[in-house]
């Protein structure tokens, strides 16, 4: 694993951390770009995985773009209007499909300003919750640019269609209580409580079933895209393979018996 992306597994939960402050977590760079999308499919091969949670190391979540790389036209910027274009589908487009693809439910524990394609990865995420000292700009035309990464896919999905576009076309930073408004985030926290805050909440989520959590995801990411009859098609036949499944045998026995389940890890 990179070491700018730090891999924590403890119990059924797994936290990730960019873990590159000199540059407030740019996830622009091979290196952290590949050390996410391998920590993504690393979690989704491990079935006792149940939640994950990510946030950034120092006093930023992520920065996005690394804008001195864009300056000088270095790495995944470099060359001219076809090389930029290579370079994005092979970079850091890799992280939103990743995303996509995985199966758990993840948290983002946004601990400072999420800025740009940072901005746009928090929205990857299922759940959002921030620090007080949060900040979430959509920036990219301060810049000149435009949501390379997927923002425009994403952002609306999180806060709508009217507050993505007032986001995307003024690129202004909207501080925690403003994101708490507009329903980026589900909720604020004070800065020193928002770990707790997160691995609480990813530990609600934990005590269920593995398959269980993984299928309902994936119904709710397909139910974003299909049709209410290809919906149902799919949740007829997920629901016939989870009421064969020892998760819902010992769901119903410990309902029944009134007391807590206990789910087997895989």
């Amino acid at each position: 694993m990179s070491d700018k992306l730090l891999y924590e597994k403890s119990d059924n939960i797994v936290t990730l951390t960019l873990n590159d402050p000199d540059v407030r977590n740019a996830i622009s760079d091979e290196e952290m770009i590949s050390g996410l999308v391998d920590a993504l499919h690393r979690i989704n091969d491990d079935y006792d995985v149940r939640c994950v949670i990510l946030t950034g190391a120092g006093t930023a979540f992520s920065s996005g773009g690394n804008v001195k790389k864009m300056q000088r036209h270095d790495g995944m910027f470099a060359g001219g209007v076809y090389n930029v274009r290579v370079g994005y589908l092979r970079g850091i487009q890799r992280i939103p499909l990743a995303m996509y693809e995985l199966e758990v439910p993840i948290i983002a524990a946004v601990n400072g300003p999420a800025i740009g394609a940072g901005c746009d990865l928090a929205c990857m995420c299922d759940i959002r919750i921030a620090g007080k000292n949060a900040r979430f700009a959509e920036s990219f035309v301060k810049l000149g640019i435009i949501p390379g990464d997927g923002g425009a896919w994403f952002l609306p999905r999180a806060v709508g269609n009217s507050n993505a576009r007032l986001m995307a076309f003024t690129g202004e930073q909207f501080d925690a209580e403003q994101s708490l408004q507009m329903g980026l985030v589900s909720k604020v926290v004070a800065d020193d409580k928002l770990m707790d805050e997160a691995r609480a909440l990813a530990r609600r989520i934990a005590v269920n079933p593995a398959y269980g959590l993984r299928m309902a995801k994936r119904l709710l990411r397909e139910g974003e895209r299909t049709e209410l009859q290809t919906l149902l098609d799919m949740s007829a036949s997920m629901q016939a393979i989870a009421h064969q499944g020892e998760d819902h045998k010992e769901a119903v026995n410990a309902f029944v018996e009134k007391r807590k389940p206990v789910f087997k890890n895989r």
